[in-house]
């Protein structure tokens, strides 16, 4: 099975786009107005990587627009729900700085690579991880990660101690901090940011 390697393009790892943030803002189905007020408060708050899904055209063209909010700060924008090469060309045309799947293609996986764009798979057993890596992806996003529940994490530090795990599918400022400490590296959180209440809890968090 052949290799993708980020290096290779010169993009951005997770590594760089994860720094100093373990969570990461799901925009998904608003429209433009709303999903670039919704970022702006993700990036206020300190969360820098926002995902947004390009499952259809109009998703491409509010992905397109948190981009440019994005451009003006200096924030990364990733296109979600990447699970074709059709949804690959909306993430690349809007200017995607990473692309992110329910599951893992490798056929996605080294096309979004060779168009400079680090991929983030979806996995959920051991056998998803291995093929990931075997593709030479580096993070993973667990999901549905409040299905997989936080042992899920525990049961993966021993064969996979090494890959860094997103939590993805159910998470909120309430269970965000218990599927850290069982080893997610980050957590991605969605309808948390419109959630006046949660932002205080996801500041907390970040301030860790």
């Amino acid at each position: 099975m052949a290799s993708v390697n980020p290096a290779t393009t010169g993009a951005p790892t997770f590594y760089e786009l994860f720094a100093g943030a373990p969570v990461m803002a799901i925009l998904r189905g608003m429209p433009v107005d709303k999903t670039v007020e919704l970022t702006v408060r993700a990036w206020e708050l300190g969360i820098r990587c926002v995902e947004v899904p390009v499952q259809d055209k109009e998703a491409g063209r509010v992905l397109a627009a948190v981009v440019a909010a994005g451009a003006e700060r200096g924030m990364p924008v990733g296109a979600g729900t990447v699970t074709s090469a059709e949804r690959l060309d909306r993430a690349v045309a809007a200017g995607a700085a990473f692309t992110v799947a329910p599951g893992l293609d490798p056929d996605v996986a080294r096309a979004s690579v060779a168009a400079g764009l680090p991929h983030l798979p979806g996995v959920a057993t051991p056998t998803d991880v291995q093929a990931a890596r075997a593709l030479g992806l580096t993070w993973l996003k667990a999901f549905p990660a409040s299905v997989l529940g936080v042992e899920w994490f525990r049961a993966m530090r021993g064969p996979f101690p090494e890959v860094p795990f997103v939590a993805t599918g159910g998470m909120d400022a309430g269970n965000a901090a218990a599927y850290l400490a069982a080893g997610a590296r980050v957590v991605a959180v969605g309808s948390a940011l419109e959630d006046p209440a949660q932002l205080p809890l996801l500041a907390e968090l970040l301030a860790h």
